[in-house]
């Protein structure tokens, strides 16, 4: 039997989109005209699934905030005793959407007699591969109802890291963008129209004016210029980064920036942490806990560093000489690695050293705006200064004339 989707109207006209189990697609039409629906689309869900395999990245975080209270409710329904499919179907209803077709076809898998981690397998574009490796042993151990509650705080945990840098550097980003909107437009558009005037006279007009004229008719003769000019930066890095090696690249370059490397790096290594810790908590092997936290990892260079790391744990190595080797992770971390791997003792120290890292990126996030807010707020000061003093020197010394 195969999962297949479908989408269909009611008798009054009301749209219905989900997953039915069937041996075919024609016994699929047949049960769900069986239903009184009008069956408008059928096709097996794997199928779908690699048709809308580009939109999985988005889909998984504009559903992330649903995705933590979907798996804390399956949890408290179950600790209360609660059967999975009644579990399953009681939360379905309080969901529209993607999300609620989703969470039916989960359904229709489990009663088909998938557990339930085979049938988040079957749903990768909501689920990643933490949350199922988890859910796996939780089943196994007979303990679902705990695994997936360290999966909700797990996720509540990773969505109040994430973002705490760019959360950090998007005040001076806007300020960066308005001061240069701003900038462009005195140009552009007040500098010609004030020194046309003053241009007619005949008048010299002073070193300071005659610069910032030269720079405004340079931004209204060339503007396609240095248009073109960004567009093929922008199309060159993004051709650059596309392949591995060029990420590789960019990614050991952003490691080594002063301030946002060191960061970058603490913030991956917190995430690192959290995720090895999470999965041996709930009874994960500690490589397969490796080779999970490489794929939730998105710098190149860490993720080789773990890659290295999961080698030598399987050639029977140290873990801290493999990281330390890499130059990847600070030299702190790779202490905590090595004396976990000796006093058996790793959940504890990785749950600490991501509290500890997650509060310096916190401080060090919350300096980086102190120092890069006042510092901005300057330059454009001097920048508009400098256009506001141009322009109005020339009519001054023409007012001294009169």
């Amino acid at each position: 039997m195969g999962v297949f989707a479908y989408r269909a109207t009611l008798a009054d006209q009301r749209e219905e989109s989900g997953s039915i189990i069937a041996d075919s697609p024609r016994q699929a039409r047949d049960l769900l005209r069986a239903r009184g629906l009008n069956v408008h689309l059928v096709e097996e869900q794997a199928e779908r699934n690699k048709r809308q395999q580009w939109n999985r990245p988005v889909f998984g975080r504009a559903h992330s905030g649903k995705l933590v209270g979907f798996v804390r409710e399956l949890s408290t329904l179950l600790s209360v005793g609660i059967p999975l499919l009644e579990a399953l179907d009681t939360i379905s209803e309080q969901y529209k959407g993607k999300f609620r077709a989703c969470v039916l076809m989960l359904r229709d898998q489990v009663a088909a007699g998938a557990n339930l981690a085979d049938a988040m397998r079957q749903q990768q574009q909501l689920f990643d591969e933490m949350c199922i490796s988890i859910t796996e042993v939780g089943e196994n151990a007979g303990t679902l109802e705990e695994a997936l509650e360290n999966i909700a705080d797990f996720k509540e945990r990773h969505r109040q890291l994430s973002g705490k840098i760019g959360t950090a550097l998007l005040y001076p980003v806007i300020v960066l963008c308005l001061g240069m909107g701003a900038s462009v437009f005195l140009m552009t558009y007040v500098v010609p129209n004030l020194l046309q005037t003053l241009t007619e006279i005949g008048k010299e007009l002073p070193w300071a004016t005659r610069m910032v004229r030269a720079a405004s008719d340079f931004l209204l003769d060339w503007w396609w210029l240095l248009l073109g000019g960004l567009g093929g930066a922008i199309l060159t890095f993004h051709l650059i980064t596309h392949n591995e090696v060029g990420k590789y690249r960019w990614h050991r370059i952003l490691l080594k920036l002063p301030l946002i490397g060191e960061l970058i790096r603490k913030q991956a290594v917190s995430r690192i942490a959290m995720v090895i810790s999470a999965l041996i908590r709930n009874g994960v092997t500690f490589d397969h806990a490796l080779q999970i936290a490489q794929r939730t990892t998105s710098n190149r260079v860490i993720r080789l560093a773990l890659k290295k790391c999961e080698s030598a744990v399987c050639g029977g190595r140290d873990i801290g000489q493999s990281l330390g080797d890499s130059g990847a992770f600070p030299l702190a971390a790779v202490k905590v690695f090595s004396v976990g791997q000796q006093s058996g003792q790793m959940e504890p120290m990785l749950d600490r050293l991501a509290s500890d890292y997650d509060k310096q990126v916190q401080t060090a996030a919350q300096r980086l705006t102190a120092v890069l807010e006042p510092i901005l707020i300057l330059v454009l000061a001097v920048v508009v200064g400098m256009i506001a003093f141009a322009t109005i020197l020339p009519i001054l010394e023409a007012g001294d004339v009169l």
